[in-house]
């Protein structure tokens, strides 16, 4: 009961943060684009973050951050490529990294009201997702001119969200548009389901890890045997944060060891 009072008290305050917060994007980007937009807006995702954290008890920790390249290093460009549970990481992981991020999402999103408003504002890639070759062209031709800009862009392979403890299909689209551009992919777990699971607005005290995978280098491989990798990395990395939402789960094999 405590729960459900908390999240409504957390859904209540990002929508009243969201509408003034929106307004003065749109009015900010009359006169400036780019990162400035983006850092503009990631200061709302803060913010989310923060209120998770005193409103629900939502606490994260991040480790492997080391293993993204440096603030500093503006030019080193890297496809990240995500484990999908929740809402969360959405949220969490531009407030998260130094690097602007580069979302591929579905275009429906910038009907939002509000936040699909500030988002369009955003170098971002949306794309129909039901014509399917247009939308990786659009990927490829978006995706190397903002990683040539220094950005990062980030995809969750599995395409939507995932339930607590389950796998959905981890298509090579990610591992694709590394392999062309010819930048590594960046392997990340996270627990995020512990707290909020998908298609829920019902927060849960707890720790959320975030677990960022070393570089894999792209040149000279497959798009569908690269995912692979990228994949058991991933699913033995969620055996090992949240072993609790897989104890029905067979183990299939020890891919943490052999990468």
């Amino acid at each position: 009961m405590l729960s459900a009072i908390r999240s409504l008290l957390f859904v209540l305050y990002m929508a009243v943060t969201v509408v003034p917060w929106a307004l003065g994007v749109l009015l900010l980007s009359i006169f400036v684009r780019g990162n400035a937009i983006y850092w503009a807006c990631t200061g709302w995702l803060k913010l989310v973050i923060w209120g998770a954290k005193v409103i629900c008890g939502v606490k994260y920790r991040v480790t492997g951050m080391e293993n993204v390249p440096a603030q500093a290093d503006a030019k080193s460009a890297v496809v990240l490529l995500s484990k999908h549970l929740s809402t969360w990481e959405t949220f969490a992981f531009p407030a998260l990294m130094s690097h602007p991020l580069c979302y591929v999402f579905k275009r429906e999103l910038l009907y939002i009201p509000f936040f699909g408003w500030a988002m369009a504002r955003m170098d971002m890639i949306h794309i129909d997702r039901s014509k399917r070759s247009q939308a990786w062209a659009k990927v490829a031709e978006q995706g190397k001119r903002l990683m040539g800009q220094g950005n990062w862009v980030i995809m969750f392979p599995e395409g939507t969200r995932a339930p607590r403890g389950g796998k959905g299909e981890y298509k090579a689209g990610g591992t694709r548009l590394a392999i062309a551009v010819g930048v590594p992919v960046v392997p990340i777990a996270v627990s995020s389901a512990k707290c909020w699971q998908r298609k829920s607005f019902l927060l849960k005290p707890g720790l959320i890890d975030v677990v960022i995978g070393k570089p894999i280098p792209s040149v000279g491989r497959q798009p569908d045997e690269l995912m692979r990798e990228v994949e058991h990395w991933i699913e033995a990395e969620m055996r090992r944060i949240d072993p609790e939402a897989y104890l029905s789960t067979p183990h299939t094999g020890g891919a943490a060891a052999a990468l």
